[in-house]
């Protein structure tokens, strides 16, 4: 299909669907079955096996007919991570349960990966899930869970098999977040707000339906979507958008605070804002040819730099200004729907990105990624990678 003929279709939807007397529920609901919902997916999951390039171009036709949104702010993980591991490794079944009201932010979705003892080294989690008859029993402890107090559904990693080495014993799972054995707490963050949570699960029981990909191979379903993740992150499409867009406006705002050597910083960021810019969408074009791979570490990798050094600049920029909190909310605690990496102001921004470099994986770590799995440099040696987990000394 052409762009062109992409546009009529949305026009004709429009033309039937008006968004401004249209419910918002049964707008959304009606895109997704009319295969505009995301583009590239495959027809009867809300696209019609286009290239993921048109996507920009049927979000813009809809945004400027007053159409109302899928509540992306709130529901990142779902859209960013859950749904293409979903559509990867779901059954058709899977897919038709929970692909749907997972685009239409009916049903937000949370990530449970990291545990106190495996964060950066995911593959050590302890988390157990032991089978009983048609199901799993789950008990655990997660951590550093974002929007888990909003989630409906979370993507679970757990160990299934001890004896194992610690990569080949982890299984993935679609958990419910209303069971009554999970247990949601706050974690208030540098910033004042509880975005993070931390997980407790005691005896939740998961349908073997809900197991993504077969049992043992949860590792390798978990990189799926942490690739995923790591381009969701650091993903900017438009000139000026993100950290560099704000900083920018304050620049052009308060020309009485510029100085040359704060010109010459904000150049320098704005040249790798824009590297960063174009590397991403030629990232993105390769995810139209398939899934991603590491490369979408170096991408996260330079977004938390680039943030981080901007919020950074931003505070320079403006001087005493910018350590001031909002005065209608300041530094208190508050459990945010959203996450907004350029929202408030710039004293949250600043302490904002400070997480840029952990969340999605560290920088740390990714800078193992992208040397052993795109440089080809040798590994790190890991002494444990053979070991059954069980017998790994902690």
């Amino acid at each position: 299909m052409s762009i062109e003929g992409l546009r009529a279709l949305v026009a004709d939807f429009l033309a039937g669907h008006d968004p401004r007397t249209t419910d918002r529920l049964e707008f959304l609901r009606a895109r997704y079955d009319a295969g505009l919902a995301w583009v590239a997916y495959p027809q009867g999951h809300g696209g019609r096996g286009l290239p993921q390039a048109m996507q920009p171009e049927v979000d813009r036709l809809f945004a400027e007919a007053g159409a109302p949104d899928n509540r992306p702010g709130t529901n990142g993980i779902g859209l960013g991570m859950a749904a293409p591991t979903i559509l990867s490794y779901g059954t058709e079944e899977q897919k038709d349960r929970f692909l749907r009201p997972l685009w239409t932010g009916e049903e937000i979705w949370c990530q449970l990966f990291s545990e106190p003892g495996a964060g950066s080294d995911l593959a050590n989690v302890s988390t157990r899930a032991v089978r009983d008859g048609d199901g799993w029993v789950v008990n655990g402890q997660k951590v550093w869970t974002s929007g888990a107090h909003n989630a409906r559904y979370a993507i679970l990693v757990a160990r299934t098999d001890p004896d194992q080495p610690k990569h080949f014993g982890l299984t993935y799972f679609l958990c419910d977040m209303t069971d009554p054995g999970v247990d949601v707490r706050p974690l208030r963050q540098i910033t004042g707000e509880a975005e993070f949570n931390e997980v407790f699960l005691t005896d939740v029981r998961i349908p073997d339906s809900q197991r993504l990909g077969a049992e043992g191979e949860g590792w390798k379903v978990a990189n799926a979507t942490l690739n995923n993740e790591r381009v969701s992150i650091g993903r900017s499409a438009e000139r000026e958008s993100g950290m560099i867009g704000v900083v920018a406006r304050t620049w052009r705002e308060h020309p009485e605070k510029r100085t040359s050597e704060l010109h010459d910083r904000l150049l320098r960021l704005w040249a790798e804002a824009e590297v960063f810019r174009m590397t991403g969408a030629r990232l993105r074009q390769k995810l139209a040819q398939g899934q991603p791979g590491p490369e979408g570490s170096a991408m996260k990798l330079a977004f938390a730099r680039i943030a981080q050094q901007l919020s950074g600049l931003e505070l320079e920029i403006l001087g005493e200004d910018g350590l001031r909190y909002e005065s209608d909310r300041g530094w208190s605690m508050v459990r945010p729907e959203t996450v907004d990496f350029t929202g408030r102001d710039a004293g949250y921004r600043y302490l904002r990105a400070k997480g840029n470099s952990i969340e999605g994986g560290t920088s740390e770590i990714l800078r193992n990624v992208v040397a052993e799995r795109v440089l080809g440099l040798p590994g790190e040696h890991r002494v444990d990678k053979t070991l059954p987990w069980k017998e790994i000394p902690r």
